[in-house]
C-alpha cells in the first residue's frame, strides 16, 4: 500500500465458519461457512446496486486501511499494541473479524480447504472474463499466466465460447494443466524473440 501499517496479520484467500455475529447482523449466523472477500460489498451503495460494478464505495480494496471502518479501531492486539488488519480480511490468523460485507456465505457441505480460492482466485479471473472481458463466441482470447487466476480467466473464455484460447507463461510446465481449463494453445516467451503479441 501507500502507507503501509505494521504490525499486521496478512492474509485474504480462505474459507471458515462464523463464531459470533456483531450488533444489527442479520445475514449471518453462528456456524455459518464462509468465504472473505476483500473487495466486499454495502449493498447500498450505487456500484454495489449497478451490474457493471463491484468497486463498493465502502468496502472496496484498500490495502491502506488496517482498522475497521464502523469505529476506526483495530481488533488485534499484542501486549496492548494494536495488530492491524489486512484488506478487511486478515486470514493468516486462527480468528479474523471482518465486516458483514466483506464475507459471503457458502454451502456448509463445500469443503473449505477446496473452496477457499473461490475467495479470490478463481471468482477473480472467472469474473474477469465473464463479467467485464465478455469475449464474442467464436473469438480469440490470450491470457498471460497461467496460475490461479489465469487458470480461472481460461475457464471464463471456455465458457463464454472462445474459440481460441492462448495461454502465455513463462513456465512450460504450467501447459498441461492449463489445457484442462480450456486453452487450447500455448506460448512461452522465452522461445521467441519477437514480442509475443507477434
Amino acid at each position: 500500500g501507500q502507507t503501509p501499517m505494521f504490525p499486521r496479520i496478512f492474509g485474504h484467500e480462505a474459507g471458515g465458519i462464523v463464531e459470533s455475529v456483531g450488533e444489527g447482523v442479520t445475514d449471518l449466523s453462528p456456524g455459518d461457512h464462509v468465504l472473505p472477500v476483500f473487495t466486499g460489498e454495502c449493498k447500498e451503495c450505487p456500484h454495489c446496486k449497478s451490474a457493471e460494478s463491484n468497486m463498493c464505495d465502502l468496502l472496496r480494496i484498500n490495502t491502506d486501511r488496517g482498522v475497521m471502518i464502523g469505529d476506526g479501531k483495530s481488533r488485534f492486539s499484542i501486549n496492548g499494541k494494536p495488530i492491524y488488519h489486512f484488506v478487511g480480511t486478515s486470514t493468516f490468523s486462527e480468528y479474523t473479524v471482518m465486516h458483514v460485507g466483506c464475507v459471503a456465505k457458502i454451502n456448509p457441505k463445500a469443503p473449505l480447504d477446496k473452496v477457499c480460492v473461490l475467495s479470490c482466485g478463481i471468482s477473480t479471473g472467472l469474473g474477469a472474463t465473464i463479467n467485464v472481458a465478455r469475449p464474442p463466441k467464436g473469438s480469440t482470447v490470450a491470457i498471460f499466466g497461467l496460475g490461479a487466476v489465469g487458470l480461472a480467466a481460461a475457464e471464463g473464455a471456455r465458457i463464454a465460447g472462445a474459440s481460441r484460447i492462448i495461454g502465455v507463461d513463462l513456465n512450460a510446465n504450467r501447459f498441461e494443466e492449463a489445457r484442462k481449463f480450456g486453452c487450447t494453445e500455448f506460448v512461452n516467451p522465452k522461445d521467441h524473440d519477437k514480442p509475443v503479441q507477434q
